[in-house]
């Protein structure tokens, strides 16, 4: 997989319609041909509301398959169309990566009295209150699955805290009071300790609550066939808990089962303390890569390119990197907001697509466009395609991102060289090897004017002519005898160039 391309299959805005799982699979050749090995499903288990992403995850063994929260199908589908959704990803040599919401719980179906104090939300640690006995709706029944696939009903003890309490109609942050409850020491120290995150919070120092996630992680894997997790919100979930958690499931599905997680932060520090806890057991997206490019597309012209890598996982530690340039995290509307400008896009897409080092992630929303639902304004703005009779807004970046793409399969390989040595224009060489015959290019992208590079290919290359590929630029350059040529790139934009056939 680390050759391979991710794609993200879903954004936060889409329908609930129950139409994705039959779409993935209708997608599954075609994505496969433009060079997809694995795609990343949202969470695909029941939620607390049929609408719901996914992320207010209330049972974790109901794929579609139960009469649970007055519906039987998720947002995305029923469990048999997953199921088939998978079956063709597999027959197309496609993996799929499920989404595993562990941290938290949602919509409970009866309440409890427990006795809980309320702490400050800036700093988690300190109290604000006196301990007292509140309610709150942390009883899972699961009367429309029953004891199919897991007996396990949860209780008040098995989370650390939660965000109300119903006797009262109070929101706020509630630390539960009990025999070894407290918060998780092995988790973000930001607010003081970052444990809560929202609805109810899973107790993982809890033994039972332990063992349930993990048997559920064997189950989840050989019921489906799912070739990865993608690991949520893990800064907020004890890092002792994430590495023995993987260890478990790899006991059953080895060392290979791929797993990325997502820590939230652009702080290199703190991710390789949490990569150092789970003893590097888990790839990580590149969370200060993406802030980068944020704020690059922010600045425009006066960002300095050649610092696009300063501070990033791919520089740092490639091996465990996955680079993305936009999530359903960043997306507009998200709580997370940081969408990189769209005149930006396609320049970052051809860095983390064409540079030898991380696990690029194509993002569904910059692939197939965002539901605008809430920005009518947005969607008389942008262009707009249909999308299985659907028409959405800003489906601009597919037809570079497939040329992008093409141009991975086919000339991105050998060894590298950066040219990042000028704020306004950079870009690398990727110099091919003998197993990709034609292989080798020479990416350039500009923030600001026209740009050019004097590049050194070696001597070697004297006398081939090389075009550019995205079609920005039509004349072709010729190497010279020392194989050195100047290749070129249009302002704010991006150029591809590769040996020209014969």
């Amino acid at each position: 997989m680390k050759n391979g391309v991710l794609f993200q299959y879903f954004e936060w805005n889409l329908p609930n319609d129950g139409q994705l799982w039959r779409q993935l699979k209708e997608d599954a050749r075609h994505l496969a041909d433009i060079g997809i090995s694995a795609v990343w499903i949202p969470p695909a288990y029941k939620a607390d509301e049929q609408q719901d992403e996914g992320y207010a995850t209330y049972d974790l063994y109901d794929f579609g398959e139960f009469d649970q929260k007055g519906t039987v199908r998720t947002k995305y589908g029923t469990r048999t169309e997953l199921e088939e959704a998978i079956k063709a990803l597999h027959d197309n040599d496609v993996q799929v990566i499920l989404d595993a919401v562990l941290n938290h719980k949602a919509g409970g179906d009866h309440a409890e009295k427990f006795q809980a104090v309320e702490v400050n939300p800036d700093d988690r640690n300190e109290e604000t209150g006196e301990p007292h006995e509140i309610e709150s709706y942390t009883g899972y029944d699961f009367p429309g699955r029953g004891d199919r696939h897991s007996p396990f009903k949860w209780h008040w003890y098995h989370f650390s805290g939660v965000g109300s309490d119903s006797s009262t109609g109070t929101d706020g942050i509630f630390r539960i009071i009990g025999e070894g409850k407290g918060w998780s020491q092995g988790v973000d120290k930001e607010n003081g300790n970052y444990d809560y995150l929202l609805a109810n919070d899973i107790d993982v120092d809890n033994p039972e609550v332990a063992d349930e996630l993990k048997r559920w992680g064997r189950w989840v894997v050989k019921e489906f066939g799912f070739d990865g997790f993608r690991m949520d919100a893990v800064k907020h979930i004890d890092h002792n808990f994430i590495r023995d958690f993987l260890t478990e499931v790899r006991k059953d599905n080895g060392d290979d089962f791929y797993v990325v997680s997502e820590y939230w932060s652009d702080d290199l520090e703190t991710m390789a303390d949490f990569l150092a806890a789970t003893d590097n057991s888990t790839d990580l997206f590149d969370v200060p890569l993406h802030f980068n490019f944020f704020k690059a597309s922010e600045e425009g012209a006066e960002y300095d390119l050649s610092r696009l890598l300063d501070g990033t996982l791919v520089q740092q530690d490639s091996r465990l990197a996955v680079t993305f340039v936009d999530n359903h995290d960043s997306q507009e509307g998200s709580s997370l907001q940081s969408a990189v400008q769209d005149w930006f896009k396609p320049l970052a897409y051809a860095l983390i697509l064409l540079m030898r080092e991380g696990y690029p992630v194509i993002f569904y929303g910059d692939y197939y466009s965002i539901s605008h639902d809430c920005c009518e304004k947005e969607k008389s703005d942008k262009e707009t395609e249909t999308v299985d009779g659907k028409v959405r807004a800003g489906s601009f970046h597919r037809g570079i991102i497939d040329m992008l793409l093409d141009a991975r399969k086919r000339y991105a390989y050998g060894d590298q060289t950066l040219l990042f040595d000028h704020p306004s224009t950079v870009g690398l060489i990727r110099h091919g090897d003998d197993e990709h015959p034609g292989s080798g290019l020479v990416l350039l992208i500009s923030n600001d004017q026209d740009g050019d590079k004097t590049v050194d290919l070696g001597n070697g290359h004297a006398g081939e002519r090389w075009h550019e590929i995205t079609g920005s630029i039509q004349e072709e350059v010729v190497v010279d005898e020392d194989g050195k040529a100047v290749f070129t790139v249009r302002g704010r934009n991006l150029a591809v160039w590769v040996k020209a056939e014969r």
